[in-house]
């Protein structure tokens, strides 16, 4: 039997997506003070935050499992230097500042995955480049009245009811949608996961 894989996320997406890579997985979620874990780099703050997910999922279930975390960080960059991150919306009023800051401008979107197994651990991030319209507050608002916002990174979901928002994504949708498959399915074949053949 293939080892268990431990999906350590309560986003459903992501477990839509874990499915076109690994047949079978348990889902686990983390439960961590992400915003404590946050770091100034935000493409280590994503590996971090998967790393740090995985690891706690880990602790608290048996050893020979494989477990993977996944955190996607929404980063926009600053004139001064350095980003501006942007996790989930705490409340509706956030959801429309993020929205309103992200406006008419391009950010990227990193994605870090972080697979433990037995013998190894792996750590490594995708990034995706959106390039925003220029909207409204009043579009904003009414698309934050859906409610879709408020439990995504930068929030708005790129594949639902925020697509109006999206200009242009250069890289992979996936990884803006929080787990490109590609790079899974890349790390469990370098880790020599046991494929089911279909």
């Amino acid at each position: 039997m293939p080892p268990q894989v431990v999906l350590a996320s309560a986003s459903p997406r992501r477990q839509e997506l874990l499915k076109k890579v690994v047949k079978d997985f348990i889902v686990d979620p983390a439960d961590l003070d992400e915003d404590s874990l946050t770091l100034e780099d935000p493409f280590k703050t994503a590996e971090s935050l998967a790393l740090a997910k995985a690891e706690s999922v880990a602790q608290k279930r048996k050893s020979g499992d494989w477990f993977l975390g996944s955190d996607t960080v929404v980063a926009l960059p600053l004139a001064a230097g350095g980003f501006q991150q942007f996790s989930k919306p705490v409340d509706t009023a956030d959801a429309l500042s993020i929205l309103t800051e992200l406006s008419g401008k391009t950010h990227f979107v990193i994605t870090g995955i972080a697979i433990l197994t037995p013998h190894s651990t792996v750590c490594t991030h995708a990034i995706a480049e959106v390039e925003f319209n220029s909207v409204t507050t009043d579009q904003i608002t009414e698309y934050i009245q859906s409610g879709e916002p408020m439990d995504k990174a930068g929030a708005y979901g790129a594949q639902g009811l925020g697509a109006f928002l999206v200009k242009e994504i250069r890289g992979d949708l996936e990884t803006v949608v929080g787990l490109p498959t590609d790079l899974v399915r890349t790390i469990l074949q370098e880790l020599d996961y046991p494929f089911e053949s279909k």
